[in-house]
């Protein structure tokens, strides 16, 4: 099965979950990213239940802190 994630084309063996996608791309501080499907962005919650299937579109969001210094 395809999938393109991150804008890469990724052949995976089975559909899975987006908590399992997670796991098998060896993605760090899974709990720190977003997790966007085919231009939507996936509630944490959903995760065990959305399935990513051939030709999806998965886009990992890493949001980070910063700010200004000094102002």
């Amino acid at each position: 099965m395809q999938i393109k994630i991150n804008g890469e084309v990724k052949e995976l063996e089975k559909a899975l979950n987006v908590t399992e996608l997670l796991q098998t791309q060896d993605v760090k501080m899974p709990e720190m990213v977003s997790v966007e499907l085919n231009g939507e962005i996936i509630d944490r919650d959903d995760f065990d239940t959305t399935v990513v299937k051939e030709n999806d579109e998965v886009e990992f969001l890493y949001f980070m802190g910063g700010g200004a210094f000094g102002i």
